[in-house]
Order: structure tokens, then sequence, then C-alpha cells
């Protein structure tokens, strides 16, 4: 998986060998929209009608038997969690949950999945995720404050979940 944060809401996606571009209309002022989507196989707008998902209950989707397998690859399946949030899952790639607002309740998918905090008070939503069940890796993205807010409070709830900032324009391979 491969994640690249260019402000707000909008990040650019590789998983499941797809390349996704999420809410390119939020970018910030001096990112070139049509480069941010060129190439994507996939574009989700914030103003899409996305499936809501119950994400305590739900799980990924089995891998595809190569028997069953056609030719080409199965489109990444993209949710709506609560009104700030997406889950993508797409194949050989571990799932991906963006959360822009409260944690909700999470189901044992998450300790293997990555979790991308954006959005206001990361330091308390990050502690929120951290006492429930700890996924695999938890990328932060926003302001120098708020990250250094939560590098200061959540290393002791770790407890061997990974722990990345995102910064705008960088690309991080998860």
């Amino acid at each position: 998986m491969k994640l690249t944060w260019f402000g707000s809401s909008t990040f650019r996606v590789q998983t499941g060998g797809q390349v996704i571009a999420l809410d390119p209309e939020g970018a910030p002022a001096g990112v070139d929209r049509s480069e941010l989507v060129s190439g994507a196989d996939r574009v989700v707008r914030a103003a899409d009608s996305l499936v809501d998902v119950d994400p305590a209950i739900w799980r990924p989707r089995p891998t595809e038997r190569l028997l069953d397998a056609a030719d080409g690859l199965r489109p990444v399946e993209i949710w709506s969690v609560g009104p700030s949030g997406l889950l993508l899952d797409g194949d050989d790639d571990v799932p991906l949950l963006l959360l822009g607002g409260p944690v909700p309740e999470l189901g044992r998918w998450v300790e293997k999945a990555a979790v991308v905090m954006f959005g206001a008070d990361l330091a308390g939503r990050c502690h929120a995720l951290l006492q429930g069940q700890a996924p695999g890796l938890v990328a932060v993205a926003g302001s120098d404050r708020e990250i250094d807010a939560v590098f200061a409070d959540i290393p002791n709830l770790l407890d061997g979940t990974g722990l990345i900032a995102l910064e705008p324009g960088l690309a991080v391979e998860a």
C-alpha cells in the first residue's frame, strides 16, 4: 500500500494494484487537481454517495481463489464509515480506514489494518482508537502542533502498533 496525503481530506492511495484519488476537490491551493487524478483507476469525491458499512461487524473480503479469478484485478471496495470516514479493501493488502471524525466501534479486523487519522483533535481521537483494539498501523495527518501532541500523548498505548506522521505531498509505503 502506498499513501500520499495532500492536505485536508485529500489522499492518493495505491492498494490492491489500483490507484484511488480521494476528495481531489478538497486539495489545498498549490496542488494540481488534474495531476492528482491523473492515472487514477478511481476517483472518490466528497459528494459521492457510498454504501455505509458498520465497522463493528464488517470483515475483509476473502482472498479470491485462483480458480475463480478473472484476468484482471477485482476493484477495490470502498465504503462510507460515518460522516467523515472511508474504508478501503483491496486484494493482497491490509484494510485501510481513513477517519476524519469520531472513532466508531471497530471489529477485530482492525488489528491487521492501517488507520489514517486526519482532521481535528488528532491526539484525542488516536487515544480513543488505541483504547479499543489496536490496529497494525496508525498514520496521522495534520499540523506540526497536532502531530507533536499525538506523539507526546499516545506512545504508552501503542503496544506493537506502528505510528507514523504523514507530510503533505510525501508518499509513504505501509
